[in-house]
């Protein structure tokens, strides 16, 4: 195990103020306060499956709507796994996980490759999830994998209920990350032909 891989990051705009917390070796313990009921939900289940401890807290003008708080607490996550990850060496790097969530199969791969781009291919079947725009799924992963510099691709195998697809895209992803920033004994530097991530 190496030295302790955290990570807090203050952002402050005119849409949103922002603390978060993350420890990605940690137990899956998480307080998360955002003003958005859905994100916390996801968020939660994003830390206790990943075993990443995570807090938020967000003010942001959800008066709006969702969107400023979502994307940019997904840049806000994105930033702290890279600042938490530094060098990258010893990781295991990729990821991924094929995930059902009753009648719903997701998969999620990811590559801490240092690099990002997204393929997001999960449409939503409805727009609205309770009060929560559906799109924001997307909107927070491209943010996350921007500021994390990851490639991040999603693929909706099938499902019906919008609530289980986003959920499932969330345990996958959480799970996804778990085994790539996990320290894999056998690796030493960087898990790269370049030398770095």
């Amino acid at each position: 195990m190496t030295n302790s891989r955290s990570a807090s990051i203050n952002r402050k705009t005119a849409e949103t103020d922002i603390q978060l917390s993350l420890n990605i070796d940690g137990s899956g313990q998480s307080t998360i306060a955002t003003g958005v009921g859905f994100l916390d939900h996801m968020l939660t289940l994003l830390a206790k499956h990943g075993l990443f401890d995570l807090t938020v807290k967000c003010n942001g003008d959800v008066h709006v709507d969702a969107h400023h708080t979502t994307e940019d607490i997904g840049i806000c996550l994105g930033m702290a796994f890279d600042q938490a990850l530094g060098d990258k060496k010893g990781i295991t790097r990729y990821g991924h996980m094929v995930l059902p969530m009753e009648e719903t199969l997701v998969t999620v791969a990811v590559d801490l490759s240092g690099r990002n781009y997204v393929v997001f291919q999960a449409p939503m079947p409805s727009e609205k999830i309770g009060e929560f725009d559906s799109e924001l799924v997307e909107d927070f992963w491209y943010s996350f994998a921007s500021n994390s510099k990851c490639n991040y691709h999603t693929l909706l195998h099938y499902g019906r209920n919008t609530h289980h697809i986003a959920e499932a895209i969330f345990k996958a992803s959480a799970r996804a990350l778990r085994i790539a920033t996990t320290i894999d004994a056998r690796q030493t530097g960087v898990p790269s032909t370049k030398g770095v991530l």
